[in-house]
């Protein structure tokens, strides 16, 4: 894998990291609703949503070739940008 491949798989990683955080904080309610059996069904149906939507971009961009370290810009945009949306949620 190139070098501009591989940079612009990681940036769309830390986006996507981004991504993930503010659809969870946009589906807040929906992820911590009263009824459990309501719980399980919309994160597994999130959870897989979000994976597949991943891997179909990622086959896109580099012909799903995943490393280590694209995991790692996922969490760093997630946990980067997570506590602004955080407050974003509470307005």
């Amino acid at each position: 894998m190139n070098l501009k491949i591989q940079v612009f798989s990681l940036l769309f990683s830390f986006l996507y990291g981004i991504l993930f955080s503010f659809l969870i904080n946009f589906h807040y309610k929906i992820l911590f609703y009263q009824k459990k059996w309501v719980q399980i069904v919309f994160t597994m149906i999130f959870l897989f949503d979000m994976a597949l939507l991943y891997f179909l971009i990622l086959i896109k961009i580099n012909e799903c070739i995943i490393h280590i370290y694209f995991y790692f810009m996922i969490f760093l945009g997630f946990y980067i940008s997570f506590p602004f949306l955080k407050k974003m949620r509470k307005k």
